[in-house]
């Protein structure tokens, strides 16, 4: 094996509990995803024993310079496949230090809508879409289209 494999594959849990929990979270275009580590003691098993944690918002654009400290609370507990072993992955909201969530923060409102007695008392229905298009075997056209027509639907 390569020594980028070994280190990739490194396993420490037999020598060690201490884990590295990821605290992952949305960033300031609401488009990008933001992480830092965190080394614990022991592994975990609810993101409640997970401790709040923050970081500088205006490095992100999601608080300005005089007032920059966000708070990540972990909402959420993944096995992490680049590290593996014991080692997670947290999902994690980000409030203001006075509690309110900031703008980028979608699951403070979707927790509120999915929490409602209402919403609760439904039963969703889930299906399965399946895409598919068959070509004609020469040109490799959609079947039923002219050859080279139908541009406006590519």
């Amino acid at each position: 094996m390569s020594l980028l494999t070994d280190l990739i594959n490194l396993n420490l849990s037999e020598s060690t509990e201490k884990i590295i929990a990821e605290y992952i979270w949305t960033g300031g275009s609401g488009l990008d995803v933001r992480s830092k580590g965190r080394t614990l003691p022991k592994p975990v098993k609810e993101p409640s024993e997970l401790p709040k944690w923050n970081y500088d918002g205006s490095s992100t654009g999601q608080a300005p310079g005089e007032d920059s400290e966000v708070i990540l609370c972990p909402q959420a507990i993944f096995k992490d496949p680049f590290r593996r072993g014991n080692n997670i992955l947290v999902i994690c909201d980000a409030y203001t230090p006075q509690g309110e969530p900031i703008p980028t923060n979608k699951r403070y409102d979707a927790a509120k809508i999915f929490s409602h007695p209402d919403v609760v008392a439904e039963v969703p229905w889930y299906g399965i879409e399946q895409e598919y298009t068959l070509l004609q075997k020469d040109v490799k056209w959609p079947i039923g289209w002219p050859i080279g027509g139908f541009l406006a639907l590519r």
